[in-house]
C-alpha cells in the first residue's frame, strides 16, 4: 500500500500552431489563403486538445471508486462473481493466533456448492434472517484443519440482499450457527459477525477432529478467555474459530472493496 499522490497533469489551452511560412519573394500574397491556413491550424489543434480532454476524463472515470452504497450492493455478488479460491483460500496462516500467541496454519479440506439458504440453515438462522428484513441469497461453506489435524473449523458466509441498516439489526442476535464437514452435535466454539463492507454475515465453528460429541457450543470469546477451562479452550478451539473468522471475513472486505488503481497520467 502506497499513501503517494499520483501525479496528473494539468491540461491547459492547446499550442498555437506556427505562423505560415512568408511566401517566396516575388510572390503575392493571397489574404484569404493565409487566413484560411490559419484557422485550419487553429481547428485541428482545437479537435486534438479536445480529444486528449475527453481520453482523460474517461481514464479517471473508469479508475474513480464507487460509492459507499453502490459498491455495498455490488459486494453482494461476490458469492457467484468472486473465485472460489479467493473466498476460501486454499491456505490460511494465522500468526501469533493460536493459545499463548502460538502461530498457526490452516488447510481447507473441504468445500461445498453454493446452497439455497433453507438447505445451508438452521431454522433459528433462518427465522432471525426474516425477522429483520435482511432475508438470505445464497450461503457459501467450506471446512479447514488445522497443521496437527486434530481440529476442524467450519466457515460460512451467508449473503442477503439487504441495506447496510438491516443487517445491522441483526448484530448481537446470532446464535450458535450449523456446522458443515461435521455434526451439529461436535460443535466446540462459535463465532459471527455482520460485516460492514458487505451485505453478508461471516461465522465460523470449531470442532474437535476425532468427533467427539459435546455440550451447548460456547461463543469462542468465552473460550479464549484467560480464567477458561475445560477440553475447548485448552485446546484452543475459540482461538481456531476466531482467527479463521477474522482472516476469511477481512479477504471478504478486500474483494467489496479493492484498492483503486490510479489512473494514468494525461498526455498533451
Amino acid at each position: 500500500m502506497t499513501t503517494t499522490t499520483p501525479r496528473t497533469a494539468v491540461l491547459g489551452e492547446p499550442d498555437p500552431p506556427p505562423p505560415p511560412p512568408p511566401p517566396p519573394v516575388g510572390t503575392k500574397r493571397h489574404p484569404g489563403r493565409v487566413l484560411a491556413a490559419v484557422l485550419s491550424g487553429l481547428l485541428g489543434a482545437g479537435l486534438l486538445g479536445g480529444a486528449g480532454i475527453g481520453t482523460w476524463v474517461e481514464q479517471r472515470a473508469a479508475h474513480r471508486p464507487l460509492p459507499a452504497d453502490a459498491a455495498y450492493r455490488k459486494a453482494g455478488a461476490l458469492w457467484h462473481s468472486a473465485p472460489v479460491d479467493s473466498l476460501f483460500p486454499p491456505v490460511l496462516a494465522g500468526q501469533a493466533t493460536g493459545p499463548g500467541g502460538s502461530d498457526r496454519v490452516w488447510t481447507r479440506i473441504a468445500l461445498a456448492p453454493d446452497a439455497d439458504c433453507p438447505a445451508a440453515l438452521a431454522a433459528d438462522w433462518q427465522g432471525l434472517l426474516a425477522a429483520t428484513g435482511a432475508g438470505c441469497t445464497r450461503v457459501l461453506r467450506a471446512t479447514y484443519t488445522d497443521a496437527t489435524r486434530s481440529s476442524l473449523i467450519t466457515v460460512g458466509m451467508v449473503f442477503t440482499p439487504a441495506d447496510a441498516p438491516a443487517m445491522a439489526a441483526l448484530t448481537g442476535r446470532l446464535t450458535a450457527p450449523p456446522a458443515y464437514g461435521f455434526a451439529d452435535a461436535q460443535r466446540a466454539a462459535w463465532t459471527a459477525s455482520v460485516r460492514a463492507e458487505a451485505p453478508a454475515v461471516v461465522y465460523t465453528v470449531s470442532a474437535f477432529a476425532d468427533g467427539r460429541p459435546l455440550d451447548a457450543p460456547q461463543p469462542a470469546e468465552d473460550a479464549m478467555k484467560k480464567d477458561a477451562r475445560g477440553a475447548v479452550a485448552q485446546a484452543g478451539l475459540g482461538h481456531e474459530a476466531k482467527a479463521v473468522a477474522d482472516r476469511i471475513g477481512n479477504g471478504l472486505a478486500l474483494l467489496a472493496a479493492p484498492p483503486v488503481t490510479p489512473a494514468p497520467e494525461a498526455t498533451r
